[in-house]
């Protein structure tokens, strides 16, 4: 049933309730741009093929949708794939997919982009495509249709989804992103056919459409191959773009906010490309030659990716940043900076072996959340098959070091199905685990966890590696292989196994490999109901059994060893690599021989961390000719370059002192102090978590009531005491600080209207810390280990709940005059999401209770259209206010998690009557607009519960349903008017009610007839 529309104009506004997570679909995001149409020549619409959770954190779409922004002649807004409860919404309104921005259709730009990340997210784009009004199937689009292209590591073997694209960029798209746009639209303005523009798009290099090209069967093997141009003047093969990174700095601003993202932290590109040369790996041959961002630009886009972001969490990505060349002086020096700021640090793909010591021990100080330790086979053998540079001794080195410093988990990544592969290669994947284990409990000392997590998935083989010409095993050896793990594992109690499902993998072989006739398949599966396709609890394996089966496509030519001298589907597409080059290591594969990693010198594992070794190490770097053009004079000069900007000079060792060993500032309280008792300090154990680094718990995972926090900056060594034994003096400050916590504590009044309505609570108390960061105020942190800022907030309110009047108590390192704190309200509105805004501070005082002790009640709102009320609606609505306010009990059925409880409303409601000049005043701010009544209601908030709004609703207004007590509330929209405390003036038996920023009468309550709800009551304390 539909509400009255929260976001005046959007077209899906009156059923957004009804959808998980319907911020996903808002927008007003802080870093968002709307920009005037009218004002570009040319309208991108960046459309990710999945949830809008996992879209956000993509780099190539924060890289694009900066650049397009930035210049004055284009725009770019975001299209995340809706979920499926949205999508049936959709279709059963008959509404278009719209941008977040201007939430505008996708038929109505001049270019919808697509990023090609994963063959399974291929059925998304006929469901973006159909719901955005867009044709499927690129034949099918008329001359004001826009251009549908893709891009990123799926387009260099793109002939299953070809048929539904006109055009997909093969490399970097930094420059052909803008160059496309502006030639589409300049063309459609002049009035080019749709074809002759698509040749002209064609022709300006690293672009392929599909519609230009012949195709023929190939005999050797079945496929449908590209053959030839139709059209002459464009290329053939097509060859990627690549571009200087340094060119295209990193953006610092892109959208923060919304739904908690999968990956929730601001991550940063730092290289592009791979020197390792593992024969399973796409992304590493693709992304050839490396290419590593200046250091001094990716610290500077750190710091100011944190201000602008807000974000507590800085991630340094790469495909493998071990074999960055400065990584190690990098990381010192953005910890250095980060630490300052209370920034935590992840690392992405960083491999432990071959990293020295004080690498590790500097990820350790900051909580380093990125390890990842991918060994990929269980034996040697198999490591050197797929040309994995890493031995048995090093694995367990890296187990010594890791649980030496205090981690308590490590995970390892395996593949199995790998060519070549024998029982002995999977049993081993267990026993290298269970060899880890043993390394790390004598390590890590006695009664100290060393527990190893080994992982393991399916490999599939990939088009442009050595390892495409493979066979792919059958489900039935997956399954086998798999039982063959676990029937290994159960000796090994200190080994946690994961296995995964593989009938999604092999799907995912049969379209990396695939040609055109499965477009036919796709979209056969898509009309039955394929959707989500990579989530386990979406795939439908019988729809696609069902499209294979209908269009007569065979699957077993997809997934069996392929001739190595036939031509293949994606053979059009040149990505740099030398004719043979490919073969070659698939026939050294095949016998067991390892290539050493590239731009290296052999028998290196990590390059140089200082400037003296580098420049004093003349020999050879490798190189094995694989086609690239890497100019190696020129790669080492770059690094020795890099090495003396960070100022890495000379070799520095790790020294840890028993000083570096104090706990940080905030920690823990020691036995002295009554905590518990302090374990002997050793080497390393400064600072260390208990859990892995994958494993690490996750900001606000520990107490729902507090915001998300980042790891302090390490501790510093106490100053010596002068002599004589007496302490130094401490500094003096402005105004003393409180008792208790430290730091100075206020209270925020805040509003959420619009789209920061419908983000969930805990969402809100994420988005609350980065707005503090982002005015560059400094918080007071929580003790513990992940220190929190220390901050409570007034109850929590239901999904898409307006609130007028809402509190947090926030603890600030400055002492703030009135004047100041007025300043910082206003910074904190202007650097906020579209909907959240601050309306006011008082500075609290020691004696000056929480709020958990002031809240008492709360008045709403209820508002409805006048014509779902009919006839005299205030007097219809009156005369139901009388009849509730005159009921002995108001029952009404309550779920949470499937779990029914019965709630009796009226224990909770003190008044209720139609609402006044005031109230309709009140909802024009809320932003709902119409012919609107509405009934103001008092509701009591006490410590054993609340009642919500929407229940209120149902008991004044509401239908029976069919279950005893189940009341359906009819469409409206709750509105929190006022959050306020009660005390009982002298002589009188009744409460007054009392702003909580009226600190005289807050101070004479000493403490309320019930306590307030905490958080932890966060569903029922509305």
């Amino acid at each position: 049933m539909d509400s009255l529309p929260l976001l005046a104009g959007h077209p899906y506004a009156s059923f957004l309730d009804q959808v998980e997570k319907p911020a996903r679909y808002a927008g007003g995001e802080v870093g968002s741009v709307v920009k005037d149409w009218a004002s570009v020549e040319a309208r991108v619409c960046l459309a990710f093929p999945d949830v809008y959770d996992i879209g956000m954190s993509h780099l190539g779409f924060k890289i694009l949708y900066k650049l397009l922004n930035d210049d004055p002649r284009t725009l770019a807004e975001r299209c995340y794939a809706p979920w499926v409860d949205m999508e049936a919404q959709l279709v059963k309104r008959g509404l278009p997919l719209v941008s977040l921005e201007s939430a505008r259709p996708l038929r109505d730009f001049d270019v919808v982009g697509f990023s090609l990340q994963f063959e399974l997210t291929y059925s998304n784009i006929l469901t973006m495509l159909h719901l955005g009004g867009v044709p499927l199937r690129a034949e099918g689009r008329g001359e004001d249709d826009p251009i549908v292209i893709a891009g990123g590591p799926t387009a260099t073997h793109p002939e299953p989804i070809a048929p539904f694209l006109d055009a997909l960029v093969i490399g970097d798209g930094e420059e052909k992103a803008t160059e496309v746009a502006l030639l589409w639209t300049r063309l459609k303005r002049e009035g080019v056919p749709r074809r002759e523009r698509l040749v002209a798009i064609a022709r300006l290099g690293a672009v392929y459409v599909p519609s230009l090209y012949a195709t023929r069967i190939d005999p050797g093997t079945g496929f449908e191959v590209v053959d030839r141009p139709l059209v002459s003047g464009i290329p053939f093969p097509i060859e990627r773009a690549l571009v200087d990174l340094n060119k295209y700095p990193f953006p610092d601003e892109s959208p923060t906010g919304g739904p908690e993202a999968i990956f929730d932290r601001m991550s940063i590109e730092i290289a592009r490309g791979c020197t390792e040369g593992c024969r399973f790996c796409q992304a590493g041959m693709i992304y050839r030659p490396v290419r590593e961002r200046d250091p001094e630009q990716i610290v500077e886009t750190v710091m100011r990716a944190v201000q602008k972001s807000g974000q507590d969490e800085v991630s340094l990505t790469a495909l493998s940043t071990a074999d960055v060349s400065c990584i190690s002086p990098l990381v010192k020096k953005v910890t250095e900076r980060l630490t300052r700021e209370r920034i935590s640090l992840g690392v992405s793909s960083l491999r432990a072996y071959g990293l020295e010591p004080d690498l590790l021990d500097e990820l350790k100080r900051v909580r380093a959340t990125g390890l990842t330790f991918a060994p990929e086979a269980g034996t040697q053998r198999m490591r050197d098959v797929v040309n994995k540079n890493v031995t048995e001794e090093q694995l367990l080195e890296t187990a010594e070091r890791v649980f030496s410093r205090g981690w308590g988990k490590m995970k390892l990544y395996f593949m199995i199905g790998l060519p070549t592969e024998t029982d002995e290669d999977v049993r081993g994947i267990v026993e290298t685990g269970a060899r880890a284990a043993g390394a790390g409990r004598r390590a890590a000392g006695k009664g100290k966890p060393a527990d190893v997590t080994v992982s393991v998935s399916t490999h599939v083989p990939k088009p442009h590696t050595p390892f495409q010409w493979a066979a792919m095993d059958t489900l039935s050896e997956v399954g086998r292989k798999q039982q063959l793990l676990k029937d290994t594992v159960r000796p090994y109690r200190a080994v946690t196994l994961k296995t995964h499902e593989a009938n999604a993998s092999v799907l995912e072989g049969i379209f990396a490999r695939g040609d055109r006739p499965l477009a036919d398949v796709l979209e056969r599966a898509w009309r039955g109901g394929a959707r989500f396709d990579s989530w386990d609890d979406q795939i439908k394996l019988s729809v696609w059994e069902e499209a294979f089966t209908h269009t007569g496509v065979g699957r077993a030519k997809y997934l069996g060893t392929l001739p190595v001298t036939a031509r293949l589907p994606w053979d059009h597409i040149d990505v740099g690599l030398e004719d043979g080059f490919l073969a070659k290591e698939y026939r050294k594969a095949l016998q067991s021989r390892l290539s050493p990693p590239c731009g290296k010198v052999a028998g290196m594992f990590v390059h140089h961390t200082n400037l003296d070794d580098a420049t004093a190490d003349t020999r050879r770097l490798v190189c094995y000719d694989c086609g690239v053009a890497c100019d190696m004079t020129l790669m080492r000069d770059e690094r020795l370059t890099f090495l003396d900007r960070l100022g890495a000079h000379k070799r520095s060792l790790p020294v840890l002192t028993d000083a570096a060993a104090a706990p940080p500032a905030g920690a823990a309280p020691s036995a002295a102090d009554g905590g518990p008792p302090a374990e002997p300090a050793r080497a390393g154990d400064a600072e260390l978590s208990r859990a892995g680094a994958d494993d690490a718990p996750r900001a606000g995972d520990e107490d729902p009531a507090r915001a998300e926090a980042a790891v302090p900056p390490p501790a510093e060594a106490a100053a010596p005491p002068p002599a004589g034994g007496e302490a130094p003096p401490r500094a003096k400050r402005n105004a003393p600080a409180p008792k208790g916590r430290g730091g100075f504590r206020y209270r925020f009044r805040f509003e959420k209207t619009g789209p920061v309505a419908l983000l969930g609570h805990l969402d809100v108390v994420r988005e609350l810390p980065r707005v503090i960061r982002r005015v560059g105020m400094p918080m007071t942190y929580t003790a513990g280990f992940h220190p929190k800022p220390d901050m409570t907030f007034s109850p929590a309110l239901s999904l898409g709940v307006i609130s007028l009047d809402e509190y947090v108590d926030l603890r600030l390192e400055r002492d703030l005059d009135p004047a100041a704190l007025d300043a910082l309200v206003a910074s904190m509105s202007a650097a906020s999401p579209r909907g959240l805004a601050f309306r006011g501070a008082v500075k609290l005082g020691p004696e000056d209770p929480a709020l958990s002790k002031l809240i008492a009640g709360a008045r709403y709102a209820l508002v409805f259209a006048r014509s779902a009320i009919g006839g005299d609606a205030e007097a219809s609505l009156a005369a139901r206010c009388s009849a509730v306010l005159s009921a002995a009990s108001l029952p009404i059925r309550r779920e949470i998690d499937r779990l029914a409880k019965m709630v009796d409303v009226r224990q909770y409601l003190v008044r209720a009557e139609v609402g006044g000049p005031e109230v309709l005043s009140a909802l024009a701010r809320a932003g709902l607009v119409g012919d609107l009544v509405a009934v103001e209601v008092e509701v009591d908030i006490r410590g054993s519960g609340a009642v919500k709004s929407s229940e209120v609703a149902a008991v004044i207004a509401g239908e029976p349903g069919e279950a005893p007590g189940a009341i359906t509330p009819p469409p409206h929209r709750a509105v929190r008017l006022q959050l306020f405390g009660r005390a009982a003036p002298a002589g009188s038996a009744a409460g007054e009610r009392f702003s909580l920023f009226d600190l005289d009468r807050a101070r004479r309550v000493k403490s309320a007839p019930e306590r307030a709800p905490s958080l932890a009551l966060a569903a029922d304390a509305e």
